[in-house]
Formats: C-alpha cells, structure tokens, sequence
C-alpha cells in the first residue's frame, strides 16, 4: 500500500462540484493500494501516516507526529501511484489491485483510521475528484508498505 504523505495547512475534495471531506492543518494523504496488500499493510500505513514526524516543534525540526498535534488527516484514493512507470512512455497499472479490491482495502483504511483518531476525512473510490491543498513546506512524502511483506 502506498501513501503520498503531503503536510498542508488545509486540503479538500470534492465531487461534480460537491465538498466531500475538507481538514485544516494536517496531512493529506494520496492511497494507492497494490496487488497483494490486506490487513497488515493498511494496519502499518496508518500507523506511519499517524505517526510520522513531519511537523516542526517549537525549534523548527520535524519532531511532531499528526497525532502529537492533533491535526486532520484526509485520505483520498489514487490507484495511479502503483503505476509501474519503468518503460516506455506510458504507465502499466498492473502493479495496481483490481478496481473491487482497491475499493475495499482503501474503504478498511478509512474505517480504521476513523475508529483510532479524529478528524479524518475521505475521497470516494472511483470519482473523479478535485483535491484543493495547501502544501505546507512544501512537504511531501512517499510512503509504502510492500504488498505481502511478512513484518510490516
């Protein structure tokens, strides 16, 4: 599974026009979820998106987690990021789980996420979405958790 981490000041989504999930300070995070991933892997992503250190404290560093500022977290899907993009000059999507996978590995991480903090807001599988953000930094980070790893 593969989160795009991003630190904002604010993010949105929205739907043919109609906001879905909005946070202030916070991170937004773009998910791709691969071929192979499940439980563990969306159990360690949202560990890490939780409690990466990407804030800065009172002397400036990235020693801050999410959770240790209480900020918002907004999960958009993008199966995109597990395009394989090593040859030619277009992505092959194989590394991508099937639509009805990818639906529902990304559903349990917005479930999960919403049962272990607040506020956490979503994208909708499939839409086409407008994502709004203000990159705070910038900071931008790629996380990923490898699909059928044994000690994620």
């Amino acid at each position: 599974m593969i989160g795009l981490l991003q630190r904002v000041s604010a993010a949105a989504v929205t739907v043919a026009g109609e906001p879905i999930g909005a946070i202030e300070r916070g991170i937004l995070a773009l998910v791709a979820v691969e071929r192979g991933d499940g439980e563990p892997q969306a159990r360690r992503l949202l560990e890490r998106l939780l409690g990466y250190r990407v804030f800065p404290d009172q002397a400036g560093k990235m020693n801050l987690s999410l959770r240790d500022i209480e900020g918002g977290l907004l999960l958009v899907p993008q199966f995109t990021l597990a395009a394989d993009t090593q040859h030619g000059m277009r992505p092959s999507f194989t590394p991508a789980a099937p639509p009805a996978d990818g639906e529902h590995w990304f559903d349990y991480l917005v479930t999960l996420a919403r049962s272990e903090y607040s506020p956490v807001a979503a994208g909708r599988f499939g839409a086409d979405m407008q994502v709004n953000l203000i990159n705070d930094g910038p900071v931008t980070f790629n996380l990923r958790v490898p699909p059928g790893a044994e000690n994620v």
